[in-house]
């Protein structure tokens, strides 16, 4: 297959490896810049030591890195309330607007002019807006079908005023994604549960599935470090809604309940950027630890007696089931949790719904430490089976030699995207 050189556009560069969109992207990619030319262009992370290290390290893989002037604003102060405010006057929805930036398309410009890509690829939905009325074949990497996250945040909110904003975003996300996947050469989905969606909900005719990964080899059981059963973990990026969302629940609801049946339980969260609220409320409770932004969460999986994973809100799939498999930890998880995963219930995972029946299925876990011990290894067995990087890092391969080798077509618009004109 002929060497391409591809361009992806992605809203930060994915490096340290601290949330499950960076630890696919960077996986996936460095992977592939072994066999083609892969230009990195992305706006600039928010810390500027994590920029630094960032492009030296996919550097160090092989990829030029273009760094753009511009940084996505942050979702906190005054400022991001009036940037909500004024959203509610625009066609796109809130993390649409705000990625969009006259430097990427500058960036981009330049780049075409002097080394022409064969094939851009827009690592996250928002980012097909940068292709708005752009000539060329690009595909648009779904991590998640954003309105189905939209839907299930308004579905679960009960403020009455926060639930019609959010139902706006979510009709708008709607709006988004039908042009985005309908107007990409090739869209890509983690799931085939995402692309079915995409298929039925937006009318696309054929959509890719590159599944999320472990890298297994990394990811290994340690008999050298002791489990403790009764020590449940959660993981995840503490900067993003869904999860926030589960922690919350598993405080209020799961955690006191497992707690005043098994006084031994314990919590232990492990993520990046916690709020300063979550911080503040867990120096004195009992029972519970926050470790916050961890190098390496090898140890928490592997000492570990159940990773908790109560999700209500979410889409794709969940990078930290399979880490956890693929450390021999037994997982609780939810129906939603689960979506997306190629592992059956009772078999691979336990599946539970609602505070009671998750209690419930940790404390079972707790108390039978054999049988959940052997539904881990079957889980770690599929894991090694279908989704070790290697072989996903092969189908996206086909998924750019497909779109690259496909006939031109004229540059999408729409009344829609009106507004990107103005960038």
């Amino acid at each position: 297959m002929p060497s391409l050189h591809v361009a992806v556009l992605d809203e930060e560069f994915p490096y340290p490896l601290t949330s499950g969109k960076r630890i696919r992207s960077f996986q996936l990619l460095t992977r592939l810049a072994k066999r083609h030319r892969v230009t990195y262009i992305a706006h600039q992370n928010a810390d500027s030591a994590e920029l630094r290290e960032a492009v030296t390290a996919l550097r160090n893989h092989g990829i030029h890195v273009i760094p753009v002037e511009y940084r996505v604003p942050p979702k906190a102060g005054a400022r991001f309330y009036g940037r909500l405010l004024g959203n509610l006057a625009s066609p796109l929805p809130y993390s649409v607007a705000t990625h969009a930036s006259r430097a990427m398309q500058r960036a981009m410009d330049r780049l075409a002019a002097q080394d022409p890509p064969d094939l851009w690829h827009c690592e996250w939905t928002p980012y097909a807006q940068a292709m708005y009325r752009r000539p060329g074949r690009w595909v648009v990497m779904a991590h998640n079908v954003e309105s189905v996250i939209w839907q299930r945040y308004t579905e679960s909110e009960s403020n009455p005023l926060k639930r019609w904003f959010l139902r706006q975003q979510w009709r708008k996300f709607e709006h988004f994604e039908r042009w985005a996947y309908n107007a990409a050469t090739r869209a890509v989905a983690v799931s085939a549960e995402d692309a079915e969606r995409i298929e039925l909900q937006f009318g696309v005719e054929s959509v890719d599935v590159v599944d999320n990964g472990v890298d297994t080899a990394f990811f290994t059981p340690d008999s050298a470090v002791p489990r403790e059963p009764h020590c449940m973990l959660f993981l995840g990026s503490l900067d993003w809604r869904p999860n926030l969302d589960a922690v919350r629940l598993l405080l209020d609801d799961i955690f006191p309940r497992v707690r005043a049946a098994e006084p031994r339980a314990s919590l232990d969260i492990v993520g990046r950027k916690p709020p300063d609220s979550l911080r503040a409320e867990l120096e004195n409770r009992e029972g519970v630890r926050l470790h916050a932004d961890v190098p390496d969460v090898r140890l928490f999986l592997r000492r570990a007696g159940v990773l908790a994973v109560p999700l209500r809100i979410g889409g794709g799939s969940r990078l930290k089931i399979l880490e956890a498999l693929a450390t021999g930890l037994p997982v609780v998880t939810t129906t939603v949790g689960v979506e997306g995963l190629r592992l059956t219930p009772g078999t691979h995972c336990t599946v539970a719904d609602g505070p009671e029946g998750f209690s419930a299925a940790l404390l079972d876990t707790m108390s039978d430490a054999g049988a959940a011990r052997d539904q881990a290894a079957a889980g770690r067995a599929r894991v090694l089976r279908d989704y070790d990087w290697a072989g996903l890092a092969d189908r996206l391969d086909q998924v750019w030699q497909a779109a690259a080798a496909t006939p031109l077509r004229q540059p999408a618009t729409g009344p829609l995207l009106r507004a990107l004109a103005r960038r």
